[in-house]
Parts: structure tokens; sequence; C-alpha cells
């Protein structure tokens, strides 16, 4: 478990050894930048497969609102995971809480979106993360996060 608190970048096999989520819910490709208990940079490649595209909206793509934090929140995971490895197969993260969440632009297929997130606060079991989700350089989304060790 060493190895992973000093990793920079997390690969799509790596993610899924820290996280539960599969396809179609797995919701972050790569993490490019991880600095345990700081920061965290990953992406996603929003493409026309989408299974979410089937209804929203036929003719108007639009990535929901509720993914990009999803993506954002399993981003945030990874860091969890990373800042305190020793709970890597012992417990899972849970998404417990999001305030202050803000959609400011349309995400739709061919945009790679990029997640950012700040560790703003760790008490014991529970992690802060402040998030942005940026397309290029355009902030297309931002959310407080709080994740709990289950």
């Amino acid at each position: 478990m060493e190895d992973i608190v000093q990793t920079q970048e997390i690969d799509i096999q790596e993610i899924m050894r820290l996280l539960p989520h599969r396809y179609p819910f797995l919701m972050v490709d790569r993490i490019t930048s991880l600095i345990p208990r700081i920061s965290v940079k990953g992406i996603k490649n929003v493409t026309v497969n989408e299974p979410c595209f089937q209804g929203h909206f036929p003719g108007q793509p639009i990535f929901p609102g509720v993914l990009i934090l999803e993506g954002m929140a399993q981003t945030g995971g990874c860091m969890a995971f990373c800042s305190v490895p020793e709970m890597i197969g012992e417990r899972l993260v849970y998404f417990a809480g999001i305030d202050k969440a803000r959609f400011r632009k349309p995400v739709g297929p061919g945009d790679q979106l990029e997640y950012r997130l700040e560790l703003i606060k760790h008490k014991r079991l529970i992690m802060v993360m402040k998030g942005q989700a940026f397309v290029g350089d355009q902030l297309v989304a931002e959310a407080e996060l709080m994740a709990s060790f289950v």
C-alpha cells in the first residue's frame, strides 16, 4: 500500500482497485495529480456513448450535473484512500454531504471534465473537500463535498 501514497498519477485499473464503482457509474477515468491530504486532479472523458444521453436530453445531450458531482466525489474518494491507505480494502468512502453546489455551464459529448479538489478539513473518518469541475479553462461546476469512511 505504501506505493499508492507516493503516486502522482493513477490509471483506471488502480482507480478500480480503490473504488467499488464500475461502468456505467465510474465517473473518473484517470487521476492526473494527487498529493495526499492536500489535493487531487482527475479527468472524465465525456463521450456520446454515455448511457445518460439516451434520455438527457434526446437531440440536446447534456451531461447531468449530478453525475459531474459524482465524478468529483469519486475523485475525492481516491484522494481519501491515498491519504489514509490503511483503509484500502477495509472500508468504503461514502459521499456524506454536499454544500454550495453550483452549475455554471452545460457539459456535453466531446468535453473532457477536469475535477480539482482540495482538502479543507480532515477529522478522524470524515473529510471535507472543495471541488471544482472544468472543461478547458471554463469552470462548469463547483461544490463542497463531505466524505466518510464507513
